[in-house]
């Protein structure tokens, strides 16, 4: 107890509670298979549609393989699916009574968003491996080396992980599971919204501006350039798509310094 009194102590706690629950989204994910043939099945899927259905009525800037410009907006697609999915666990799990329980037990409380967040982002590496291979099938690959090829993937990984935790908060601001499942289709205009899957020229300005200022929009053009793909801005364009992978940091700073202490506070609330 000498131990738990003292910060260090505390944190050491919730972190190894936090592992706990880490493995218990993974076993969880063991126990239902569909997920996770979903999660194999689903960027095979966006490749084919996006880049073979698409990609022939889609023109390249300066020319180029559309699926090497498509597969860095396919990353960030699957990156910023990361609060969705936390989102609906937190939901369900807060609705069926399961973090009642947790309460009940000698655990640190706060293990359990952390496990959450930790559980998510070992998914996410798993939904990306998929898609690196899948898109080395149908012909993408880096062209810039080890280094930069892996500054893209940890620019994924730590956005990830700070949307994660914007899925917790709203998990636990919406008031069940059902209310969780409905806002998931509001995930995809984000992600529609950007230079994911089109150069944003041709868009209206006002709708330009909000595509060029999207995160999403940062860390595909940041992926773009160090992967060595089609695709890179020129010319006069805004700040984030000149700066992408600062920009992407900024973005993923920004929503940790907001959302952490959001849902740890909405997740003490909730047991009150």
């Amino acid at each position: 107890m000498t131990d738990l009194a003292s910060p260090l102590g505390r944190l050491r706690w919730t972190f190894a509670d936090g592992l706990t629950l880490v493995g218990r989204e993974l076993g969880r994910l063991r126990q239902e298979p569909g997920q996770i043939i979903a999660a194999l099945v689903f960027p095979v899927i966006m490749v084919v549609l996006f880049g073979y259905v698409f990609g022939s009525a889609i023109q390249v800037p300066d020319g180029g393989d559309y699926r090497a410009y498509l597969m860095p907006g396919l990353f960030a697609m699957v990156t910023f699916s990361a609060w969705l999915g936390v989102m609906t666990r937190m939901a369900s799990d807060a609705s069926r009574g399961v973090m009642d329980r947790f309460r009940s037990m000698p655990m640190a409380r706060l293990a359990v968003p952390f496990g959450q967040t930790g559980a998510d982002l070992l998914t996410g590496l798993l939904m990306l491996a998929i898609m690196v291979g899948a898109g080395l099938l149908v012909g993408w690959q880096p062209h810039r080396g080890l280094i930069p090829t892996a500054q893209a993937f940890l620019l994924m990984i730590v956005l990830r992980y700070a949307l994660s935790w914007v899925g917790v908060y709203v998990g636990l601001a919406v008031k069940n599971d059902q209310v969780a499942d409905a806002m998931v289709p509001l995930g995809l205009p984000f992600t529609m919204l950007s230079n994911a899957f089109v150069p944003t020229d041709g868009m209206p300005g006002w709708l330009r501006f909000l595509a060029d200022w999207n995160p999403v929009s940062a860390l595909t053009t940041a992926s773009r350039e160090l992967f060595g793909n089609p695709g890179a801005p020129s010319g006069d364009v805004a700040w984030p798509l000149a700066h992408p992978a600062t920009a992407v940091l900024l973005w993923s700073a920004a929503l940790l310094a907001i959302f952490v202490p959001l849902s740890l506070r909405a997740y003490m609330r909730r047991g009150r």
